[in-house]
């Protein structure tokens, strides 16, 4: 059946890069760059067919066309010989490159459409996999993740940060950068710049160290002047240090208790914020800071480390730092769902609707017998929850969704 499922899959990726072959995109320095392919093969699914070239773009959607492929990759860095083993490929450069996954970004919808199974007992459970099966404590687990409004919302937050990071903070133009979306749960971020070409793992991994907040302390940015008793973030901030303003203001226009209880500060500590927080917004903004008194600077230290939490961005630390890392080509499709890795401009990023823009199969209906799915949106129309087998006519798009998914089996 896995088999049958595969072929069926395979068939509409065949028809998709033999129609829309117009949607594939050329990477810039396509010569230079290492190409791999995930084969639609059940027993060799795993294993990607790496070390390709090709010279144009035509070559590489002619052989997208004769050779199906359930996931398409290439190179962020560029090589000599990018057909060559890693050893002798002539390493030449690598773009910077960041993945933003809702995998990454604790979601309360996760809890409802995730789920795991335990590898070794078989012990099952909603929600993300812990770090061990609390039946027999193994560590490896099946995993199902869904995708919907809240978690792809939730990875577009995150990208937007990091956006606003790359060229306000790090002085990037927006024509040196390319948004996507990745094709499932979140969003890549590729910034083709001869300032970062030659960086090793260490450079990028300060760069994604900054966009994580790691190491931030409250002492060595001297956010607090205990001698005048002030919270001191300066009236033309840049940086961190105008992060961490924005943040305050933020934390400040909370109206309840419940909104500030998660720092951790008592409840006349809360009452006080609630009380002069328009005082304290009035004086951040015109002088730069604002008095400690009522607070006390230790909680207002754990105020701000509680705002570099959020004011961060939630990326994949380990595909920032690979100098050698394969990324989805955009405008392949996505092996997990069906839907096409797509370009989002980023002046009109906040409209960007992944569910209605990335969907790549629009006509057509299919009958699937559905295992067990949630509720999830393509287009404009919902479908499910379904389970207990369910019989059911879908369009191409979401009957291929749950295909892909393994939720679902063609009936014939």
């Amino acid at each position: 059946m896995q088999g049958r499922l595969s072929h069926i899959i395979q068939e509409k990726f065949a028809q998709y890069y033999n129609t829309y072959a117009m949607n594939v995109l050329s990477p810039s320095f396509i010569g230079q760059r290492e190409f791999g392919f995930v084969p639609f093969n059940t027993h060799t699914r795993k294993i990607m067919l790496r070390h390709k070239k090709f010279e144009n773009v035509e070559s590489l959607k002619d052989f997208l066309a004769s050779t199906v492929s359930s996931d398409v990759y290439y190179s962020a860095a560029y090589y000599e010989r990018p057909e060559a083993d890693m050893d002798e490929k002539g390493w030449r450069g690598a773009d910077l490159v960041f993945d933003i996954d809702a995998d990454h970004i604790p979601t309360p919808c996760g809890k409802v459409h995730d789920s795991w199974v335990c590898n070794h007992c078989g012990f099952s459970c909603k929600g993300p996999s812990p770090e061990q099966c609390p039946t027999c404590g193994e560590a490896k687990f099946d995993t199902k993740t869904w995708m919907c409004d809240e978690c792809l919302e939730s990875a577009k937050k995150e990208t937007i940060k990091l956006l606003d990071m790359l060229i306000e903070d790090l002085g990037f133009a927006e024509n040196e950068i390319r948004l996507y979306f990745s094709g499932n749960r979140g969003y890549h971020v590729h910034v083709e710049s001869k300032q970062i070409h030659l960086l090793d793992s260490m450079a990028r991994k300060e760069i994604v160290d900054y966009v994580i907040g790691l190491g931030f302390k409250v002492e060595l940015h001297r956010l607090i002047d205990k001698d005048k008793g002030r919270v001191v973030v300066g009236p033309n901030s840049k940086g961190w240090r105008s992060r961490i303003a924005k943040g305050i203001d933020s934390f400040l226009t909370k109206q309840s208790h419940g909104e500030i209880e998660a720092v951790g500060l008592s409840k006349p500590r809360i009452d006080f914020l609630i009380k002069n927080k328009e005082k304290l917004r009035e004086s951040l903004k015109n002088k730069g800071w604002i008095e400690v008194k009522g607070v006390g600077p230790q909680n207002w230290k754990k105020i701000i480390q509680w705002i570099v939490n959020q004011q961060s961005a939630k990326i994949d630390t380990v595909v920032t730092t690979d100098i050698h890392r394969l990324i989805r080509l955009a405008g392949s499709l996505h092996g997990k769902t069906g839907f096409m890795k797509l370009e989002s401009p980023l002046t009109s990023f906040d409209e960007f609707d992944p569910l209605k823009e990335a969907v790549a199969f629009k006509e057509g209906q299919m009958i699937v017998k559905v295992t067990e799915a949630p509720k999830f949106r393509i287009g404009d129309i919902y479908y499910g929850p379904f389970k207990d087998n369910s019989h059911v006519e879908l369009p191409t798009a979401a009957a291929l969704f749950l295909l892909c998914k393994g939720a679902a089996q063609v009936v014939d």
